[in-house]
């Protein structure tokens, strides 16, 4: 991942699709491979973590949040408290 800006790690909930879980998955087991007694060895809900991350950086997620257009197109959860 890249190390050029100063990041925080916060834990949220994310919604992706089946599909990418089990292909974050798959890729993942490819990528360590079996051990001598045909198990895999890997953090898959930490590839989970990375890939959304790298992604994020990658995509330029800082741009999007700046921008307050993209806040009206969410649905605010907050209204219930109000």
């Amino acid at each position: 991942m890249s190390e050029l800006k100063d990041t925080i790690t916060v834990r949220v909930n994310v919604k992706i699709t089946p599909e990418s879980l089990k292909t974050i998955v798959e890729n993942a087991k490819k990528s360590v491979g079996p051990n001598q007694s045909g198990v895999y060895r890997v953090d898959t809900a930490g590839k989970v973590d990375e890939m959304i991350s790298q992604f994020l950086l990658e995509k330029d997620f800082e741009s999007y949040v700046k921008n307050p257009i993209n806040y009206k197109r969410l649905t605010v959860k907050d209204k219930e408290l109000h």
